[in-house]
């Protein structure tokens, strides 16, 4: 009987790697076919339509977008948004969770109803448009940063994760004479670093992507971050015209210029996230157990 069962633990075993290994390749192999197209010509491409190692290696798409210097000031643009946008967000995201975390706290329940309700309706894309305004942040950086400071999503999950935290430690801390400024910094997000790492990915990916609130509150194209600029490129290379300092002399090919983009725009999200994979999963799934 025993037998039996560690036969059929064998063979579940080998159908979830399979299984697991169809699902890898499914969701691996394109991206591995827009980095392949990015380096390939706009000839071969067109040939096959599905490569993942090119028979005739070309740097022309890269080459037209790295053309100008305006894209490496997108670069610090958007990383220079994405570093100082996280690190607020985490910290005012971080000092609400606490706050909300506490049961002793006074209109604790009205406080997250009103978080909530943010997660279902919105005032929208005028009156958001018009208290930027109103704010004075119109052509400023703080545009694309202040309005998504707090995500009520990210919020939820971070004040879930620090009620799982025991209060005896807390208590703990105050007999010795900690402050709740100290017991926050030196407690509770020490102990939280799997949750802060998975939120400060969320936030900095956020960050990152930001383009709606760039073509919305930022008129000076020198200001634009990277994502607004790449699709400019885009626009270019698919032959329709706009003020840009591109190298007009080269002809843009469309098609490796569509993947070259998506590669730029994502190679750097993809260069953080295994420092932060260990964290990842721990933090998204405890911050999730009880409300």
């Amino acid at each position: 009987m025993i037998e039996d069962r560690t036969f059929k633990g064998r063979i579940f075993a080998l159908v979830n790697y399979f299984l697991l290994t169809i699902i890898a390749l499914i969701t691996v192999l394109p991206f591995v076919h827009v980095v392949a197209g990015s380096f390939t010509t706009s000839a071969e491409l067109a040939a096959k339509r599905f490569i993942l190692i090119p028979t005739e290696w070309s740097f022309d798409a890269y080459r037209f977008i790295f053309s100008t210097n305006t894209i490496f000031k997108a670069m610090g643009v958007s990383v220079g948004v994405t570093l100082f946008g996280t690190l607020f967000s985490m910290l005012i995201t971080s000092l609400m969770a606490y706050g909300l975390a506490r049961r002793d706290l006074d209109g604790r329940k009205y406080i997250m109803f009103l978080v909530v309700f943010t997660m279902l309706f919105s005032g929208g894309l005028i009156p958001s448009f018009l208290v930027v305004k109103e704010m004075g942040l119109i052509d400023s950086y703080l545009a694309l940063i202040i309005p998504s400071t707090i995500s009520a999503f990210n919020l939820i999950i971070l004040k879930n994760f620090f009620q799982n935290i025991p209060e005896g430690l807390e208590e703990s801390a105050k007999i010795d004479g900690s402050s709740d400024f100290g017991i926050l910094f030196r407690i509770v997000l020490p102990l939280s670093m799997p949750a802060i790492a998975t939120l400060s990915l969320f936030y900095a990916v956020t960050y990152w992507n930001t383009y709606l609130n760039a073509i919305m509150y930022l008129n000076d194209s020198k200001m634009w971050p990277i994502q607004v600029l790449l699709r400019q490129i885009v626009v270019l290379a698919s032959g329709m015209e706009f003020s840009s300092d591109l190298d007009a002399t080269v002809p843009p090919p469309e098609q490796t210029v569509k993947m070259a983009v998506i590669v730029v725009a994502t190679l750097p999200i993809l260069c953080v996230y295994p420092f932060l994979q260990k964290h990842f999963a721990k933090g998204a799934m405890l911050g999730s157990i009880k409300g």
